[in-house]
């Protein structure tokens, strides 16, 4: 009986843990840039219950073993990947706005990035060109990082009146500023989710540059934001089946409950 605990509670965490992706989801779904998560469940290796018995013949002892079946030992969420499909254009009329669309890459599981790095030092990755320009003249993003050249340099546009073409070439008063470091990833697994829109490699080492790169190619459109690629009623529909199925092992717990109860209350007792 309490392996059925062990089991209905391992449903309950992994759907917790679940809706919680979902929820997040769900509340960026009007970030520009962000990359929905996808849940990964798997299930606990079975075990193979069987029933020994031993018989006494004389002085000899013989065993026999039935096999009475296989036992689920419950879920678990393995891990949350990413799905980097890229979202929808939308167009802004702001200077600031950059949408990085990708049209080839040497891997087809991998991707574009805008270089940025914070004021620390650290070199990180996004997708989210909602940028915005500091009181230096620096172009950064929301955050405070500052967008990166080809040199790995902040860009200075002075004001918000720059231009930029379709390679990331940045022009001040018609004056080249800089060209922005489009970076690539050859698999998108080698990226890791910092939080705020950041990305940076597992291995710390920095992603190759996808400027001058004959096999990777991009466009970029100023004046437009990349959208969320969270597909809303999807997600919806997915967390309610996550809260329906958080509801049934809970059922399955409390019915094991009033077993229990009536097991330790009830039975064997004297009258």
């Amino acid at each position: 009986m309490f392996k059925g605990f062990y089991t209905a509670t391992a449903g309950m965490l992994s759907q917790q843990r679940r809706t919680d992706m979902l929820t997040n989801n769900i509340a960026n779904a009007n970030t520009p840039g962000f990359k929905e998560d996808q849940g990964v469940i798997r299930a606990f290796p079975e075990m193979l219950l069987q029933r020994i018995e031993e018989q006494q013949n004389g002085k000899s002892v013989t065993r026999s073993q039935e096999n009475i079946g296989s036992l689920n030992t419950g879920v678990y969420l393995q891990e949350t990947v990413p799905n980097f499909v890229q979202g929808d254009v939308q167009q802004t009329d702001y200077q600031t706005d950059l949408a990085l669309l990708q049209t080839s890459v040497p891997d087809k599981e991998g991707g574009l990035f805008f270089a940025v790095q914070s004021s620390e030092g650290n070199l990180s990755y996004t997708r989210n060109g909602n940028f915005t320009v500091d009181l230096a003249g620096f172009l950064t993003t929301n955050n405070g990082e500052y967008v990166l050249n080809t040199n790995n340099e902040p860009i200075n546009v002075q004001n918000e009146e720059f231009k930029v073409d379709n390679q990331g070439n940045v022009t001040v008063n018609g004056e080249v500023a800089g060209q922005l470091n489009i970076v690539y990833a050859n698999s998108m697994e080698t990226v890791i989710k910092t939080g705020n829109g950041l990305y940076q490699t597992e291995n710390g080492q920095p992603l190759p540059s996808a400027v001058g790169n004959g096999e990777a190619s991009y466009d970029i459109k100023q004046g437009f934001v990349e959208r969320s690629n969270v597909n809303m009623s999807q997600a919806m529909t997915e967390l309610i089946t996550a809260y329906r199925t958080f509801e049934a092992n809970q059922k399955v717990m409390q019915a094991y409950d009033r077993s229990m109860e009536k097991a330790a209350n009830e039975i064997g007792k004297v009258r």
